[in-house]
């Protein structure tokens, strides 16, 4: 589907250049001269590198819309994750990459979203959230109202977070897989 070149936005997935692409980042630029366009910074789907490109509202760009499917984490080994198609049962390995950093928040029986172009699959999405013990935490000085808000805790995961004073070893927490941040205490 062609869309306008300043209709592009974050998460759309087009073709450029030969290749598939995500928006990352997108900044409109106007300058005094000339005419305004769109500044977008890109990830290519396959290989992760990244492109900036300018493009003007009269250029169109072809969006490319991807098959998701959801598929269930079912083990990690060395530098490959195996999912299972929750439909079909069909297994597929993956190599890591594919997952990225967000890999260390996979759980046993996971459902996640792979998405694929044309059969080949590209992506992995985790969940909006997980929920994680926290294993190591400082502890609280009481009356201590002048330092930040947030302390650092370890996760059952090893992953480092921020959370804040009132979480004690041992709480169960919800913490964002797309950037490792707490979100909340997890309801018991």
């Amino acid at each position: 589907m062609k869309i306008n070149g300043n209709a592009i936005r974050p998460g759309n997935v087009i073709e450029h250049k030969g290749r598939l692409w995500v928006a990352v980042r997108i900044q409109h630029t106007q300058p005094g001269k000339g005419g305004a366009y769109l500044q977008v910074e890109l990830k290519n789907l396959r290989d992760g590198t990244k492109l900036n490109e300018r493009f003007r509202s009269s250029e169109n760009v072809e969006r490319v819309r991807l098959d998701e499917k959801a598929h269930q984490y079912l083990y990690a080994e060395g530098d490959q994750i195996t999912f299972m198609d929750t439909e079909s049962y069909d297994q597929i390995t993956l190599p890591r990459h594919m997952v990225g950093d967000q890999a260390v928040f996979l759980q046993d029986g996971m459902v996640v979203k792979v998405q694929s172009y044309e059969g080949a699959p590209l992506s992995v999405q985790l969940p909006d959230s997980v929920t994680l013990r926290v294993v190591e935490t400082e502890a609280v000085i009481k009356g201590q109202t002048a330092t930040s808000s947030f302390k650092p805790a370890i996760l059952e995961n090893g992953v480092r977070v921020m959370v804040p004073p009132h979480i004690e070893t041992g709480t169960r927490v919800v913490v964002k897989p797309s950037d490792g941040t707490y979100k909340e205490r997890a309801r018991d």
